[in-house]
């Protein structure tokens, strides 16, 4: 269990990387766009390149999250409770955590898929967009990785009580 906890942290790691360069390239590119706007400029495509980095962040960053506790958990009542019932109310929100994530994995692999073999390809610069789908598809695999390794310590806690 120890290897598959850090190959899980180092790649997440990674991954929260890839998402902090597409913001930083968010950032440039908008700024650009603004800039060269001035002189009667603007940089074709830039709304469409700017939401499909937005993509790359937000599922590039969900393991990462998840791994460092960084998301919001309103915790003020389960807190209150014995610690039995809230290792097992952890494995169930973890479990159904898995589940969800396991599902959106598959389908958007599919609709990568589908978007692939269609050819569809973004209005202004005919970009395909299926690689960025496949992006989504992997943050949320990893996400599901994550879940699962905490989903396996939470069961292994409650057996051990």
């Amino acid at each position: 269990m120890f290897y598959f906890d850090r190959f899980i942290n180092i790649v997440s790691r990674g991954f929260n990387w890839i998402a902090a360069g597409a913001i930083v390239s968010m950032m440039l590119l908008t700024t650009a766009d603004v800039i060269l706007r001035v002189f009667r400029c603007p940089i074709p495509g830039t709304y469409e390149i700017v939401g499909l980095l937005g993509a790359v962040v937000i599922s590039f960053s969900l393991a990462y999250t998840s791994v460092e506790r960084g998301h919001i958990a309103v915790e003020f009542l389960v807190q209150k409770l014995p610690k039995k019932v809230r290792i097992f109310i952890s494995a169930i929100n973890e479990f159904l955590c898995l589940f969800f994530f396991g599902l959106l994995t598959w389908q958007t692999i599919l609709l990568a898929s589908d978007l692939k073999e269609s050819g569809e390809v973004s209005l202004t610069l005919q970009m395909p967009i299926y690689p960025y789908v496949f992006g989504i598809a992997m943050g949320c695999g990893l996400l599901f990785l994550v879940l699962l390794k905490d989903f396996i310590k939470s069961v292994s806690r409650a057996a051990a009580k």
